[in-house]
């Protein structure tokens, strides 16, 4: 096996095909969570160490007994509305969180980590496509915790020789092609699985968050990237911070950009069932278009999407919630 890389949240949607990629890639994945909404049974491809990242010493621990040379940082609260109503859930355990887990890694000489950062760092930007010099303006808690944590692990390597990467995310979707995990969350509150399980019968209400918007059909465009696009930045990213290479933050999109209704009439599409798109409200801050320029991950990095087709995006993710939803009430 491969170099041991320690993964926190590794038992969560992306962490998941994270460690599997890892696998793929030669490397050996331990996976530390709490499992407070991961899932033991996405552990398949290393070791599990359950454990909270707050826990410094223990995070050392693991480290040493493991010979970690580098850690990828998934662990962290992560719903938006929560956060605007709880907000020191997000800077206790977001942000706090991530001071434990500096020290522990700092405390067994682990110098290298990629950190899954946001687009929520940006806020509702006037000018699109989005690039990682777009000055940043969190509009919500969630948003500015992650802003916070970049901000930390810039400090941490002047201060202490850290060398990290911040990769920000825009929408992550779809599922592994050989359906072995996908998302699966107790709150659901992404378009393409709460779709889903509508049409499924799992949850009883869907709605579209505005269809006024100064867009060709009117609802918000965004940039949705597969997770397995996702998996293999990170593996990009790792790999260039082992190579001495130099860190940053990185957008990781799929430079495309998707309407709610033309993801509703893909998986109508996909499922033979048509969803229909019930007006709601706009959610406050929600800007019309959300979409990520790649040149700088493209250069440095070498990502390039292959995956992130909206077709293929569907199809991984119905594959998956047929598997993990049996069908209670199909619509």
């Amino acid at each position: 096996m491969g170099a041991s890389i320690l993964v926190a949240g590794g038992a969560g949607y992306i962490g998941a095909h994270t460690c599997k990629a890892l696998a793929d890639a030669g490397y050996t994945p331990v996976t530390y969570d709490n499992l407070s909404t991961g899932h033991a049974d996405f552990v398949r491809w290393g070791p599990l160490v359950e454990g909270d990242i707050a826990d410094s010493a223990k995070v050392t621990d693991v480290c040493r007994v493991h010979g970690i040379v580098a850690a990828i940082h998934f662990a962290a609260d992560a719903i938006v509305e929560e956060s605007v109503a709880d907000p020191a859930k997000y800077y206790r355990n977001n942000v706090a969180g991530t001071l434990s887990l500096l020290d522990g890694l700092r405390a067994a000489g682990v110098r290298n980590i990629v950190f899954s950062s946001s687009c929520a760092v940006y806020g509702a930007p006037e000018g699109q496509p989005i690039f990682e010099d777009t000055p940043p303006n969190p509009i919500n808690p969630y948003g500015a915790s992650k802003l916070m944590v970049e901000r930390i692990l810039a400090d941490y390597a002047r201060g202490y020789q850290l060398r990290w990467i911040a990769l920000r995310y825009f929408n992550a979707c779809g599922a592994d092609p050989e359906g072995e995990i996908g998302e699966l969350r107790s709150h659901e509150t992404h378009l393409i699985p709460r779709a889903m399980m509508w049409l499924q019968g799992y949850i009883d209400e869907f709605r579209v968050f505005g269809t006024d918007y100064p867009t060709a059909d009117g609802t918000a465009i965004r940039d949705y990237i597969h997770v397995c696009d996702l998996a293999r930045g990170h593996i990009l990213a790792l790999g260039k911070l082992l190579g001495e290479g130099a860190g940053g933050v990185f957008n990781l999109g799929s430079g495309l950009g998707y309407s709610v209704k033309d993801v509703l009439g893909q998986i109508a599409k996909e499922t033979g069932a048509k969803i229909p798109a019930i007006a709601g409200a706009r959610r406050s801050g929600d800007p019309p278009i959300l979409l990520a320029d790649l040149t700088r991950a493209r250069d440095q990095l070498g990502f390039v999407p292959v995956s992130s087709q909206l077709p293929n995006i569907v199809a991984t993710a119905w594959r998956w919630h047929q598997k993990a939803h049996p069908i209670r009430n199909y619509r």
